[in-house]
C-alpha cells in the first residue's frame, strides 16, 4: 500500500480550482502542480487566468511560467514532467496537489498514456496553415474523411484537439483515441480524485465576471503584443483567437468579447462532460472545504493505516 496521495482537482473553468488548490496547499502544507495546458507558457498571462503573483510567491507551483509558446506542448510531455515534479514533491512532503482543466493531462498523469508516434513536421505546419484559411469546417471534414473514430467521438468544436488528433492519424495512420485507450499504467503512489462544480448559472456568471475582468487588466493590449506569434499552437487558444480575429478587422471588439465569453462557456460545458465520465472522482462545492480535508484526511488515513 503507498503511503504517499497526489490530491488531484479537477472541475469546469471559473468554478474555483485554483481558489481551493491554494487552501488545500497550506493546510497539508505542500505545493500544487498545475493541470492547465496554457498556464505553462511564459509569455501568457491574463487570457489564462494565472494565479496571483503573491500566491505564486507564497506557494511553490509546477508548470506555471515553464516553458515558452515555442515549444509543443502535449499530454505526453506533461506526463512526464508531472511524474518527476510529484517524486520531488515527495521528497519533502506526503501529500502533493495537482489542480487544473485540462481533462487529458489530468488523465494522462493519473493513468498514463502510450507513447505517440512521431508527428511530421510538415504534417504539423500544413495543418496548421490550411486551419489558418479555411478554419473549423475544415479540420471537421477531414477527421471526418481521415478518422472516423475521433470524428464521432471526440472534441468536435475543440481545434487544438481536432489538429492533434489529424496530425497523429495523418502522420501514423492511428488514431489518437485508440491511443489513449490502451491499458492504465500503475502509478507509485496513490491518487484522490476531486471534482467541484457549480450551478450552471454560477459558472457563466463567473465566466462572464472573469471576461470583463480581464479585459480592464489589459487583455487585448497582451493579445496586440502576442499578435506576430497568433500562428503558433499555444496561441490557438479561447481569449486569443477572439481578439485576433478583432485585430484582424473581422469583427468588432464587443463581438469579440462576446465570442469569448460564449467559447469559454462551450469549454466549460465541455470539460464537465469530460470529468462526470471519470467514476473516479469525487464531487464537491467549492467552497466546502472543511468536507473536502475530511475526505482527503479519512481517506489517507484508512490508506496508511492498511499499509501496516
Amino acid at each position: 500500500m503507498f503511503n504517499k496521495t497526489c490530491i488531484v482537482i479537477s472541475g469546469p473553468t471559473a468554478a474555483g480550482k485554483t481558489k481551493l488548490s491554494l487552501q488545500l496547499a497550506e493546510h497539508f502544507k505542500t505545493d500544487i502542480i498545475s493541470a492547465d495546458s496554457r498556464q505553462c507558457y511564459r509569455e501568457l498571462h491574463i487570457g489564462v487566468a494565472k494565479p496571483a503573483a503573491t500566491d505564486l510567491k507564497k506557494t511553490k507551483h509546477y508548470f506555471i511560467n515553464t516553458h515558452s509558446i515555442q515549444e509543443e506542448m502535449n499530454a505526453g510531455r506533461f506526463e512526464s514532467y508531472a511524474l518527476q515534479s510529484v517524486a520531488e514533491i515527495f521528497e519533502q512532503h506526503d501529500i502533493a496537489i495537482m489542480a487544473g482543466g485540462t481533462g487529458l493531462y489530468i488523465k494522462a498523469f493519473c493513468k498514463g498514456m502510450d507513447d505517440m508516434p512521431e508527428v511530421k513536421e510538415e504534417v504539423r505546419q500544413w495543418i496548421r496553415q490550411q486551419y489558418g484559411i479555411l478554419g473549423l469546417s475544415w479540420l471537421q471534414e477531414m477527421l471526418q474523411q481521415h478518422d472516423p473514430v475521433f470524428y464521432s467521438r471526440g472534441e468536435m468544436q475543440n481545434p487544438q484537439r481536432m489538429m492533434r488528433a489529424l496530425e497523429v492519424k495523418l502522420s501514423s495512420g492511428k488514431s489518437v483515441l485508440e491511443l489513449h485507450s490502451l491499458p492504465h499504467k500503475q502509478r507509485g503512489f496513490s491518487i484522490i480524485n476531486i471534482g467541484i462544480e457549480l450551478p450552471r448559472k454560477s459558472i457563466y456568471h463567473n465566466i462572464n465576471k472573469r471576461v470583463d475582468d480581464m479585459m480592464e487588466e489589459g487583455l487585448l493590449e497582451e493579445a496586440t503584443a502576442l499578435y506576430p506569434y497568433r500562428h503558433l499552437n499555444a496561441l490557438q487558444t479561447v481569449g486569443y483567437t477572439e481578439l485576433f480575429d478583432y485585430i484582424d478587422g473581422k469583427c468588432t471588439l464587443q463581438e469579440a468579447v462576446d465570442a469569448i465569453k460564449k467559447n469559454t462557456r462551450h469549454y466549460a460545458k465541455r470539460q464537465l462532460t469530460w470529468f462526470k465520465k471519470d467514476e473516479n472522482i469525487h464531487w464537491f462545492a467549492p467552497d466546502d472545504v472543511k468536507s473536502i480535508i475530511d475526505f482527503i484526511e479519512e481517506r489517507t488515513n484508512t490508506k496508511r493505516q492498511n499499509a501496516f
